[in-house]
C-alpha cells in the first residue's frame, strides 16, 4: 500500500483517506480482472477455439456485469463490449459448428 499523499487535518479526514485508498486498490483489481477476461476471449478467437471462446465470453459477461453492479463500469460500456465480442466470434466461426 503506497503512502497517502493527502495531508489530512482531522481524524475523520485521515480515516476517509484510508478508506479511499482501500477502495482504489480493490477497484483497480476488479477492473483488471474484467480486462483480463476480455483478453482471454480475444485469445481464444485468434487460436480458433469456438467452445473456449464462448466459455470465456460467458465468464466475461459475468465479471463485467458484476463490475457494473459495483459501479466500476457503465452498463452500456460492458454491453457494447459483449456485443462486439459476440460479433467477432460469429464472424470468425461463421459456418463452423461447435464440437459439443
Amino acid at each position: 500500500m503506497y503512502l497517502l499523499s493527502i495531508m489530512a487535518n482531522t481524524s475523520s479526514a485521515i480515516k476517509a483517506a484510508r478508506q479511499n485508498e482501500k477502495r482504489r486498490l480493490a477497484n483497480k483489481s476488479k477492473i483488471t480482472e474484467v480486462r483480463t477476461t476480455a483478453k482471454k476471449v480475444e485469445l481464444q478467437i485468434t487460436k480458433g477455439n469456438k467452445e473456449e471462446a464462448m466459455q470465456a465470453l460467458k465468464l466475461f459477461e459475468k465479471t463485467g456485469m458484476k463490475a457494473v453492479s459495483k459501479g466500476l463500469f457503465h452498463i452500456n460500456t460492458i454491453s457494447r463490449r459483449i456485443s462486439r465480442l459476440y460479433a467477432r466470434i460469429k464472424s470468425a466461426f461463421d459456418g463452423q459448428k461447435a464440437s459439443a
